[in-house]
């Protein structure tokens, strides 16, 4: 089985010529099916990135990054995302999906993912995203309400990918887990190192990171790919032997596949 990996495209900085050009690249690569962890657009034009993906002659399961939210909220994204995915044969926003069998061997699980606030220091970081100002949930906070509100989302990607997670484990020998954000933080690299006291609250959902420990620790016949992005620097770490987290690297202007993956 040969898996296609887009993370963090950034179409509407790449425009349609590029993105097409992605497209075609894909199709030559006559993958069994296309993930994206995130970052595919805005709000306003999310929907007719995903359409073009939706041509593809092979099934794109995708989850949504924190840019896909901006000029809008996190619920209207994520409510036009389940749309889409009623809308589209071959398109599938995994916040909205239970397991997906890709094949007799390896399930498919995902969520969104946020980063948390818990890795690093949130009480000492001066970074300010602009997530801050372009999602309706994050705006006009205070540094301790944002740090709640994060934690909560945090949480709500740990308890929505806990079932999914045990169910998948239960009936398949290898589980993907596709997501935006880092779950560890020696798997946040950014800029070739990883993810600093200042940048780690941002780049790291720990609450999925310990469930998955939780999870693999309990099944250590089993084996776990996590897939993610957002810090646009590529790197690899083992959380446990049997838990593997590939984070794909990202230019802006530039989108480009990341290596092929072939499973069983």
């Amino acid at each position: 089985m040969k898996i296609a990996w887009l993370t963090d495209p950034h179409l509407n900085f790449a425009g349609i010529a590029r993105a097409e050009a992605l497209m075609t690249q894909i199709k030559a690569m006559r993958a069994d099916c296309l993930l994206v962890s995130g970052d595919i657009g805005e709000a306003h034009d999310l929907e007719g990135w995903l359409g073009l993906m939706s041509a593809l002659a092979c099934p794109t399961y995708f989850v949504l990054g924190n840019h896909d939210f901006y000029g809008s909220s996190i619920a209207q994204v994520r409510a036009l995302a389940a749309e889409i995915t009623h809308s589209y044969d071959k398109l599938s926003w995994l916040g909205a999906c239970d397991v997906i069998a890709l094949s007799a061997h390896t399930a498919l699980v995902g969520h969104d993912g946020w980063g948390d606030a818990r890795a690093g220091s949130m009480a000492t970081s001066r970074v300010m995203l602009a997530d801050f100002t372009q999602i309706q949930e994050l705006r006009g906070l205070s540094r301790v309400q944002l740090a709640l509100k994060l934690h909560a989302l945090g949480d709500e990607a740990a308890a929505f990918l806990a079932p999914r997670v045990r169910a998948a484990l239960s009936t398949h020998q290898h589980v993907i887990v596709l997501m935006h954000v880092p779950p560890s933080r020696e798997s946040a690299w950014h800029e070739g190192a990883r993810s600093d006291e200042e940048w780690a609250p941002f780049f790291v959902c720990e609450a999925v990171g310990v469930m998955l420990l939780e999870a693999m620790r309990a099944h250590p016949e089993k084996m776990m790919t996590v897939l993610c992005g957002h810090t646009h620097s590529g790197g690899e770490c083992w959380m446990a032997a049997n838990l593997r987290v590939k984070t794909g690297a990202a230019v802006y202007r530039k989108p480009a596949l990341q290596d092929p993956l072939i499973f069983l």
